[in-house]
């Protein structure tokens, strides 16, 4: 059983470390321009609805699912987005899927839920819950709740093909 944690501490170690070059450079993408389209969409004081082929871009990151919701601050500004539905977050170097993701814009944390895959390169991860953080491509994976099938993380990595 310790074997098997530290192998998914290892795996997650692997999903963490930045692309060669991004560990000299800050990204902060949480502070670029964020781009929408859908369908149809509903605009409120408080938020915006997109539904339907629904996507959200922000720098090189893509959030696309069935729903998204971006909620305002009470400057007007966006400063969390809720996905529903099929979700995919893309990155330039990973992608994650789930049924639902929460990105809180300040502090560039995505989170993911729900039947979770993170692929990076060939590598693929699975569990019940993603913490991304956007501007250091940190990435923290947990099992799905107690009760439900499936209560561990599990990846297959590829040495070398990355």
């Amino acid at each position: 059983m310790k074997f098997k944690a530290l192998a998914a501490v290892s795996a997650l170690a692997v999903l963490a470390l930045p692309a060669v070059g991004d560990a000299q450079v800050n990204k902060q993408t949480s502070n670029q321009p964020i781009a929408f389209g859908a369908d149809s969409g509903e605009q409120t004081p408080v938020s915006i609805s997109l539904r339907g082929r629904a996507e959200v871009t922000q720098g090189g990151n893509r959030l696309r699912a069935d729903a998204i919701t971006m909620f305002r601050n009470a400057a007007g500004d966006p400063d969390r987005v809720e996905a529903t539905g099929t979700v995919y977050f893309v990155t330039p170097t990973q992608s994650m899927r789930g049924d639902r993701a929460v990105y809180t814009i300040n502090n560039g944390e995505v989170v993911v839920t729900g039947n979770v895959i993170l692929t990076q390169g060939q590598n693929v991860l699975t569990g019940g819950r993603l913490n991304y953080n956007v501007n250091t491509d940190a990435a923290t994976m947990a099992g799905a709740p107690r009760g439900s099938a499936g209560t561990r993380i599990q990846g297959v990595f590829y040495p070398g093909n990355n």
